[in-house]
């Protein structure tokens, strides 16, 4: 069955709010949101949800209804998504990506990695995060920038989609490293990616909502916690976040639109920890804080 786009064309400022709007009106239920930027110049981006063919029309009255008051003026537009192989699609002029020493490449480009590189070998595929997202990059680099500055004993990255940045800071250095995800799959595929890049231990993949399991005890508190998320749910979970946190301690948020980055900063600064540096890439920011 087809998947559905529904989607608003706007701003840049505006898409992160419908973003967030919407974020609000689906919770954790199935069905993705994101922004995607169309035109630099014109600030023009479109906020979307994405569903099957049979739920379309109850998520097109909810996404009305929410945008009726603070959007009146916007207009939902419809596209179906064609039935493509999007693994093999994806792959067609997926270049590799470079971050800081890290070098992120799928199976066709092994023989780009050069003397020196921390190779990370990752193909496209159900899970988020192949490193040409400007979050994952992003996270990347600051990641490389946290490891020369200080001393990082373990880990954790929360929401880890394709497993990438845990594989990056099992790669750079030999501590253990905690990471989950909300969805199974996402899990299975990021156990996958740990095997291919020939890790054989010190990285637990597990399916953990927020920080209710009992794993994140278990294996912390972490001198290093990477979250990229998106900008709401971070604000909620600052204060369990740096309940877990070690003393002096590093974090690495991401999935930030750039407009959305004061919120982000507010609520983990309200929760003492201390902002380093932003990096900027795509109209997206990844945040460095430490805890004094």
């Amino acid at each position: 069955m087809s998947e559905i786009r529904l989607y608003v064309t706007t701003t840049e400022v505006q898409a992160g709010e419908i973003l967030d709007l919407l974020s609000d009106v689906f919770g954790e239920e199935d069905f993705a949101i994101a922004t995607t930027e169309i035109d630099e110049k014109k600030d023009i981006w479109e906020a979307s949800v994405y569903m099957m063919r049979e739920d379309e029309l109850q998520v097109r009255a909810r996404v009305e209804e929410a945008l009726k008051v603070s959007f009146p003026e916007a207009k939902v537009e419809r596209e179906v998504i064609p039935d493509v192989d999007w693994v093999a699609k994806s792959l067609e002029g997926l270049k590799p990506v470079r971050a800081g020493r890290f070098l992120v490449h799928g199976s066709h480009d092994r023989d780009k990695v050069r003397s020196g590189d921390i190779a990370i070998e990752i193909d496209a595929g159900q899970a988020f995060g192949t490193g040409h997202h400007g979050t994952t990059a992003g996270c990347l680099e600051t990641i490389d920038a946290v490891f020369r500055s200080r001393r990082v004993r373990n880990a954790l990255d929360l929401g880890t989609g394709s497993g990438v940045l845990a594989i990056a800071v099992r790669k750079l250095r030999n501590i253990p490293v905690l990471a989950t995800d909300i969805d199974p799959i996402a899990t299975r595929v990021a156990a996958e990616n740990v095997r291919r890049n020939g890790i054989a231990s010190g990285i637990a993949t597990e399916t953990a909502p927020g920080f209710h399991s009992t794993t994140f005890g278990a294996h912390g508190p972490f001198d290093l916690i990477i979250a990229n998320i998106l900008a709401r749910p971070l604000i909620k979970m600052a204060p369990q976040l740096v309940n877990h946190l070690a003393p002096g301690g590093s974090v690495i948020l991401s999935g930030i639109l750039a407009a959305q980055r004061w919120k982000v900063l507010a609520a983990y600064n309200g929760a003492h920890l201390r902002h380093v540096r932003t990096i900027w890439r795509n109209g997206w920011v990844t945040i460095h804080l430490d805890r004094p």
